[in-house]
């Protein structure tokens, strides 16, 4: 693995408070690398320790060969960024706020194509102010790619994006990394890091409690499948004798069951048997929120 970025026993406090604890990671040339984690975690600290935004308190840091620490004006000048937090001038209109960011960069580059690839075109002349917010972290993202970045930082890409926005989006940042870009992406979305991450570091309380790629990750700490229906019939003791069934959980007419290898298929072969046909039948594989709940005990939302 050719690594773009390193990253050794890093730590961040602010007094009492210990943002990064000791984080340890490498990224690889050309990777989509994902932060997942809650509010709080030590996410953002890290990466804006890596883009020279954050001074740490000790560790090592390599960005593209440099030291954010030493080199931070060189450094910004070959990555992009797309902070948690961003604002621009109510009155700069949109291709004015991409045609100002294409100006201060040493490379040539055409803004142009960022408008139509985000959805802005038809927002071009529109003022910062009368953006909605989706449309305001559309820009922000733009804005992130315009000096054709090394590696891109993307912090909470899609929150505030609809649905279909935050596809699109995926859609944009794999062609983005497809042409050679480093992409380094924070979230809280658990769907987002298991579609658009190569690998992914789950970070609670200032420390990476676990990485790989989402199957790799999935495949360690989350094995099981759970199938869920609903029934009105009292008894259902004869699914604890099905092959590979570990556990059933009945809440009023909703329930659980949880076990490993075809489980679908053995569940659903007992229910007919016992002449049980739920129209609800379905299966639920392992996520990321599986693995995320084993290792560190809570919800993302917490």
């Amino acid at each position: 693995m050719t690594s773009i970025i390193s990253v050794q026993n890093l730590r961040k406090t602010y007094g009492k408070i210990i943002a990064v604890a000791d984080i340890s990671f490498e990224v690889a040339q050309g990777e989509i690398f994902g932060f997942l984690g809650p509010n709080g975690a030590g996410k953002t600290t890290t990466v804006e320790c890596l883009q020279a935004l954050r001074d740490p308190d000790s560790g090592k840091i390599s960005v593209i060969g440099l030291d954010p620490l030493r080199q931070a004006q060189e450094l910004r000048r070959r990555i992009g960024s797309q902070l948690q937090e961003s604002a621009l001038p109510d009155r700069i209109k949109v291709w004015e706020a991409l045609d100002l960011f294409a100006s201060v960069t040493d490379k040539i580059s055409d803004w142009h194509p960022l408008l139509e690839q985000w959805g802005l075109a038809e927002k071009r002349k529109s003022s910062f102010a009368a953006l909605s917010g989706g449309q305001k972290q559309r820009l922000f993202i733009a804005l992130s790619l315009v000096n054709n970045p090394e590696v891109v930082f993307l912090d909470e890409m899609t929150t505030g994006l609809d649905p279909a926005a935050r596809r699109v989006a995926w859609d944009l940042i794999r062609a983005v990394r497809d042409r050679g870009t480093t992409v380094v992406l924070v979230t809280h979305f658990m769907d987002e890091a298991e579609n658009l991450c190569d690998r992914v570091a789950i970070v609670d309380k200032g420390k990476i409690v676990a990485s790989d790629s989402p199957q790799g990750l999935i495949a360690s700490y989350a094995t099981g499948v759970r199938v869920l229906f609903s029934t009105d019939k009292p008894d259902l003791a004869f699914l604890e004798k099905v092959s590979g069934v570990k556990n059933v959980t009945r809440r009023g007419d909703r329930v659980e069951v949880e076990g490993s290898g075809p489980l679908l298929a053995l569940v659903a072969a007992a229910l007919v048997e016992h002449d049980i046909v739920p129209p609800d039948l379905r299966v639920e594989q392992p996520s990321l929120e599986d693995v995320f709940l084993k290792v560190t005990g809570r919800a993302v939302v917490d």
